[in-house]
């Protein structure tokens, strides 16, 4: 993993868009809880560094779709560093989708687009599912949760990117989600974040096979009782 590589990126190349990323998170956090880390540091490591680190899992120009947005982690640094990728965002909250659509807008980011909707309803939509390249999502829910919800929209070739901390147990606990789903594990890439920011890890879940039509259940299902 070169972390280095990434902290060039963010800190050089792309580092106005960045800068002007976390002054609007501490500046719509005050109207919108969108995270609890917002020091220079934290954002810096925790947010950007992290979502940058997954970027050799995502092939050139994927249509991406990432589940659970929140404040757009990892799906708007990974834009910043990759304008070939084209994002749909999906966030269930409307504060939060605002907040990505100014961000959007202001960072001038194209082909990003945002809808609030939830992700078992979209997943059920003709035109959405089993259309994405790559299913990304970050901090949502856990791994065999997350499954559910993501891999409905990944074509098959396609795959499902899990951004995740310490993950041994979670991983152990998908494995019958991911069969059922039409998945299989890829590369797991552990790594640590600089300065004692945590450990991270980044799952691939390939798509091997159609999904079951009757996935995701809906109804909060999918978190109360997990594949």
């Amino acid at each position: 993993m070169d972390l280095e590589k990434y902290t060039n990126y963010i800190k050089n190349i792309c580092s106005d868009k960045f800068l002007a990323f976390r002054q609007m998170l501490c500046d719509y956090n005050e109207k919108c809880n969108l995270t609890t880390i917002l020091d220079e540091k934290g954002v810096f490591y925790k947010h950007f560094l992290d979502s940058c680190a997954g970027e050799s899992l995502f092939p050139e120009n994927a249509e991406v779709i990432e589940i659970g947005s929140g404040g757009g982690f990892p799906s708007i640094p990974l834009k910043i560093i990759r304008d070939d990728l084209k994002f749909t965002l999906i966030e269930s909250t409307g504060k939060k989708c605002n907040f990505l659509i100014e961000v959007v807008d202001r960072l001038a980011l194209n082909c990003v687009q945002v809808l609030n909707i939830r992700a078992e309803d979209g997943a059920q939509t003709k035109n959405m599912r089993e259309k994405y390249d790559v299913a990304c999502a970050r901090a949502v829910a856990r791994l065999n949760v997350l499954c559910e919800y993501c891999l409905p929209y990944v074509k098959v070739g396609g795959s499902f990117i899990a951004y995740k901390g310490e993950a041994v147990e979670e991983i152990k606990q998908a494995e019958n989600a991911v069969k059922l789903l039409g998945g299989e594990f890829g590369r797991i890439i552990e790594f640590s974040l600089p300065e004692d920011f945590g450990s991270r890890t980044l799952i691939e879940i390939k798509k091997i096979k159609k999904t079951p039509t009757r996935y995701p259940r809906g109804q909060g299902r999918e978190r109360k009782n997990p594949l």
